[in-house]
């Protein structure tokens, strides 16, 4: 396949996966390693697991990492395309799903919808955490990891706090 092939085949695929982000971008990326990494071999998990912690630790939204994978695929049309695939059908359905469910607020699908979504976007983060974990991480940083998720959960702490208390914790791992 040509650059512009796998840019197009990798836009088809996010346009599918895109109404299953739940809550977050992330969530869709156990089905796109098994896409990537397991059944194409266009990528390896370590390629896989740095575009992820990437678009990840950049500022901005949380679904970064997607064009990122797209480049690593199939360059700037990767990129560009991959993007457009996963925004444009989730947008699209926001919309919908927004006017309606403010429409219709009372309903009991609606409350039943709003109720489930939570748990269901949790599930699919911890699927994406234990996912990427192996190939990025030992023991000790995933319980750092635990440790400062229990921290921001259960305390008043400020989230950079912790994000900085984690660099550095980091950095004594791996020094």
């Amino acid at each position: 396949m040509t650059r512009l092939e796998l840019a197009l085949w990798l836009c088809a695929r996010l346009a599918l996966l895109s109404p299953l982000a739940l809550g977050a971008g992330i969530t869709i990326s156990p089905d796109l390693y098994r896409l990537l990494v397991i059944e194409t071999g266009l990528l390896d998990a370590s390629r896989f697991a740095a575009a992820i912690a990437l678009g990840q630790a950049a500022p901005g939204p949380n679904l970064l990492f997607v064009p990122l994978l797209g480049f690593e695929v199939a360059g700037l049309a990767g990129a560009l395309l991959a993007l457009a695939g996963f925004l444009l059908p989730s947008g699209g359905l926001v919309l919908i799903v927004a006017r309606l469910g403010a429409a219709h607020a009372t309903h009991p699908f609606v409350r039943a919808f709003r109720a489930g979504v939570p748990p269901v976007s949790l599930g699919l983060l911890l699927a994406a955490g234990w996912l990427i974990a192996p190939a990025t991480s030992d023991w000790p940083r995933l319980a750092l990891c635990a440790l400062a998720a229990l921290l921001s959960w259960r305390t008043r702490v400020h989230l950079l706090w912790l994000v900085l208390a984690g660099a550095l914790a980091g950095a004594a791992l791996a020094g």
